[in-house]
């Protein structure tokens, strides 16, 4: 979908909830009031979701963003003084350290019970997903599919020697995929798993997801590990170099083998801040983000999977395919993280 076309879909369904002219503008403000909201993202796609909630309801998004972790930390040294209303990042471990560290509360709606399945919220009711995004095997579709190259696991076997673009184990993107193969596998496995895929590795781990697949044409590699929103941001652009290249990248969705665990998928979610001064509003602000509007523009804007069953998404990821995803389980994420990096780095993924 051209860039032009999507904005203009953007724009149309902030119009769409813009709450009816009749009411004075004023009027609105008073009666709403404000809901503050603790971000580590930082897509243009979200400022539009803010748009468009305030235009539906009136109440005003007040926005802080940063780092999870230490925004995280920031809601703990505010405490019953702390100004946030709502917590949002991305990675389900964050999630689940910002359950851990006390400051979420459970959400009392059956709006957001039924919008998101069981398996993107948190069962104490603490947060939920709102997008996800697959980390998929990228490759070079002038060369053609790899042979024997269907499960994360795979990409440790010598015959994929020299071929691998990744950056660094650091990242949470990849920490989480070590910690999805480490509860699958254990942790013996797990070692020689990191062993052999370092091996592969075709230069230094550097870089973020883009340039990971870009190295693909350009000969430094044949196969690049990065999530789906990244080469799906590529295919919406109106570049004839960007389009060249979406049409050049294939990509494997591993794991989906029958009896198999599914590729590993990551999520963005949010959730109510204990202390929350405005809570009224807060909750509000959340079911808006399972509404039908807001999953869209998270999938039209941002190019991610929506985290409600069957929303519509971004040409760009249709065109990629269908794929089964893996359970999400932030508190098992979370737990193996640390382990799992661990592993990782000790097998020279730096």
């Amino acid at each position: 979908m051209p860039a032009r076309l999507a904005r203009r879909c953007l724009l149309a369904l902030a119009a769409a909830l813009a709450v009816p002219a009749a009411v004075p503008v004023a009027a609105r403000a008073q009666q709403a009031g404000e809901v503050h909201v603790y971000s580590s993202r930082h897509y243009d796609s979200d400022r539009q979701l803010y748009d468009a909630f305030t235009k539906a309801t009136g109440i005003r998004v007040r926005l802080i963003e940063g780092d999870a972790d230490q925004l995280i930390e920031r809601i703990r040294n505010e405490g019953a003084n702390s100004p946030a209303d709502v917590f949002i990042t991305v990675d389900a471990a964050r999630l689940a350290r910002a359950s851990a560290a006390g400051i979420l509360a459970p959400v009392p709606s059956q709006v957001i019970a039924q919008r998101i399945p069981e398996g993107l919220r948190a069962q104490d009711g603490s947060w939920f997903a709102i997008a996800q995004r697959a980390r998929v095997i990228m490759y070079d579709r002038q060369a053609g599919p790899p042979q024997g190259l269907a499960r994360y696991e795979d990409l440790a076997d010598p015959r994929f020697r020299g071929m691998i673009c990744v950056r660094a184990a650091a990242h949470p993107y990849n920490t989480s995929l070590g910690a999805s193969i480490l509860a699958a596998d254990g942790p013996e496995a797990t070692e020689a798993w990191a062993k052999g895929f370092v091996a592969n590795l075709a230069r230094p781990p550097q870089g973020g997801d883009r340039d990971q697949f870009r190295a693909i044409p350009a000969g430094q590699c044949k196969l690049a590990i990065a999530n789906t929103y990244y080469l799906a941001a590529i295919g919406a652009s109106q570049k004839p170099e960007d389009q060249a290249l979406f049409q050049r990248i294939g990509v494997i969705f591993p794991n989906q083998g029958q009896g198999d665990r599914g590729t590993h998928v990551n999520i963005s979610g949010a959730g109510l801040v204990k202390t929350a001064p405005n809570r009224a509003a807060a909750i509000r602000f959340l079911e808006f983000l399972t509404s039908d509007a807001a999953q869209q523009i998270v999938a039209l804007g941002n190019m991610e999977y929506p985290a409600v069953p069957d929303a519509p998404l971004h040409p760009a990821l249709e065109a990629m395919g269908r794929f089964r995803a893996e359970p999400v389980d932030a508190n098992r994420t979370n737990a193996n993280a640390p382990q799992a990096l661990q592993i990782m780095q000790r097998a020279g993924w730096r």
